[in-house]
Parts: C-alpha cells; sequence; structure tokens
C-alpha cells in the first residue's frame, strides 16, 4: 500500500489483488493463494478467481464487485493477470 492516498477504492482493490498470501505478516490468508500457481495455468483459473473475490469481498468492504476476470493465462508463459471491476458502495 502507499504512504499515503490510499482512500481511493479501486486503488485498495487493486493492491490486494497483487498480494500473495503468506506476503503480509499479520494477515496471511490476505492474498491470492501462490500454489495456484503451481498448477497448469488455464486449470487454476477458477481457484485464482475464487480467492481475488474472497480478498476484495473481506478486506475492502467499500467495494461492490461489477466484474472479475483473469487475462493472459497461457500454457507456455503462465502469466495472469487479475483485472476487477469494483464501485464504491
Amino acid at each position: 500500500m502507499r504512504g499515503s492516498g490510499n482512500g481511493d477504492v479501486a486503488l485498495c482493490a487493486e493492491n490486494l489483488l497483487r498480494i500473495f498470501r503468506g506476503e503480509n505478516p499479520y494477515e496471511r490468508v490476505k492474498g491470492i493463494d501462490a500454489r495456484s500457481l503451481d498448477k497448469p495455468a488455464l486449470d487454476a483459473e477458477a481457484e485464482i478467481l475464487q480467492d481475488a473475490e474472497f480478498c476484495i469481498e473481506n478486506y475492502e468492504p467499500r467495494a461492490q464487485i461489477d466484474s472479475l476476470d483473469v487475462y493472459g493465462l497461457d500454457r507456455e508463459r503462465g502469466d495472469f493477470r487479475v483485472v476487477a471491476a469494483v464501485t464504491e458502495i
């Protein structure tokens, strides 16, 4: 998170989607489960979306999820990014 300017709901949701589980020492369940990365990319999409939805719903209560997608899943590189469209409640 930034040192200042964290009031924007979309920014907070974006920051949550960039964290992997276990990365935050005081909130070990916050973030996307890194074990999903060890699976074939196309098989992990549902788990990644589920983790992303869990994070936003539990750690950013001001956000309502309009859409949630995973882009860039391919078999060769394994890169992906989670994109969420959120509105402030």
